[in-house]
């Protein structure tokens, strides 16, 4: 009766005077809160992934610096830094994967970190997750060998930078959403992802969905509402 009482004194949110935690976002949403690790101090993401923690849902860090990794990691033994993605999960407690699998596509080895980003949130929340890598457009055959493998999938991440064609090509040979991630990666009138953007939103591709530049989380989050609903509906 009295853990029942506590856990109802930090519902629906818990009050850390910096930040006030969202506990049921897991409910209205499927998958709990994130902790954004940018822009916040080494004792401010520690206090909050300590607070996510204490539950039993799954806990993923974003955007972690390599030291405020290695304090999280001290403080939970459990947790992994997967360094490429700048991200800390911890898994609490095996789960069943979502059915339904993701492939991510990514156009080239510079956009690795935010392929990885996709990866690593796709897997904390319990989907299958299937990786192409260096697939873009300048070698379009790469892409072609793994058709097969990502026309069976039920959601594909298309990642890619410089003008951002990889999506429109994806989305012209799946019959599955395409959810598109523009990066970063590029020369100077790539505007640090902006021609990707732009190249995206403009995709003569139907039905291409276009997250913002860099945003591997929120793709990964897209496809996690996507296969959530999808099975929901068929239970």
């Amino acid at each position: 009766m009295e853990e029942a009482f506590a856990r109802l004194a930090t519902m629906p949110f818990e009050d850390l005077g910096f930040a006030k935690l969202d506990h049921h976002r897991g409910i209205r949403c499927g998958f709990p809160e994130v902790v954004f690790g940018d822009g916040k101090t080494r004792e401010q993401v520690l206090a909050i992934f300590e607070r996510c923690a204490a539950g039993e849902s799954n806990v993923l860090a974003t955007r972690v610096a390599a030291g405020v990794a290695e304090a999280i990691c001290t403080r939970f033994g459990e947790a992994v830094y997967h360094a490429d993605a700048r991200a800390v999960t911890l898994r609490r407690a095996p789960r069943p994967r979502t059915p339904g699998g993701v492939v991510i596509v990514s156009a080239g080895t510079s956009d690795r970190p935010v392929a990885e980003e996709a990866r690593v949130t796709c897997d904390i929340l319990d989907l299958s997750v299937q990786v192409f890598q260096d697939v873009g457009v300048a070698g379009l055959h790469r892409l072609t060998a793994s058709l097969d493998a990502i026309r069976a999938a039920d959601v594909v991440i298309a990642v890619a930078g410089m003008e951002g064609a990889l999506p429109s090509v994806v989305g012209g040979m799946v019959a599955c959403p395409v959810v598109a991630v523009p990066t970063s990666v590029g020369y100077g009138v790539g505007f640090r992802g902006l021609a990707a953007l732009m190249a995206m939103l403009n995709s003569c591709a139907s039905g291409v969905t276009v997250v913002n530049i860099d945003n591997g989380f929120g793709a990964a989050c897209a496809a996690a509402r996507i296969l959530n609903r999808a099975s929901s509906v068929e239970a």
